[in-house]
């Protein structure tokens, strides 16, 4: 069972929300897989996607192919409570310009979401575990591109934007950031 640990306003209509769990369990419109380039889903994040929304959903990311760092892609979500699946392209830990790789992957990721109509997404801490990105570090950048997107795009659609954790010290990291960047206003 997911559940929530925090959530903050990010305008009258669009709430952010931390949630502690399992990401192919969350009901939205879509989440978002930390996928790699060519979109082979077989580990991490992406591979507990696969396994529990099933086949179709790499059939139709075989058919998109290579989609570039810091882009993002959408699927059908096959089996998952999800109805679609956005496979943001976040950077691996030392490849150079990580920070505004995972911060368009981000805010690529949102703008689909938006485009197609959506009201709900819940992201993972992409980049945060086989790829190596810093979980702080990740948690810093995606909650600015979270508020960025959404101070900068103005988003009609979204209403719900959430970020699912699912071991301890990434949740841990996820909080103590949105702590500093919401109760402080930073």
């Amino acid at each position: 069972m997911n559940k929530e640990i925090a959530s903050t306003p990010l305008t009258a209509e669009i709430q952010l929300k931390l949630i502690q769990g399992d990401i192919t369990r969350e009901t939205v419109d879509a989440i978002v897989n930390a996928a790699n380039s060519y979109l082979k889903h077989g580990g991490g994040v992406a591979g507990a996607i696969v396994r529990a929304g099933g086949s179709i959903i790499q059939k139709e990311s075989d058919k998109i192919g290579y989609v570039p760092v810091g882009n993002a892609a959408m699927t059908n979500a096959g089996k998952l409570p999800a109805k679609y699946v956005i496979h943001a392209v976040g950077p691996r830990w030392g490849e150079g310009d990580e920070d505004e790789k995972l911060k368009n992957a981000v805010k690529n990721s949102l703008r689909l979401a938006e485009k197609h109509a959506l009201h709900s997404v819940s992201l993972p801490a992409i980049s945060s575990g086989i790829f190596g990105f810093p979980k702080d570090r990740c948690a810093r950048v995606m909650l600015k591109a979270i508020r960025d997107f959404v101070n900068e795009e103005h988003p009609k659609h979204l209403k719900e934007i959430r970020l699912c954790l699912h071991d301890q010290s990434t949740l841990n990291a996820f909080v103590t950031e949105f702590q500093k960047q919401f109760a402080s206003g930073e």
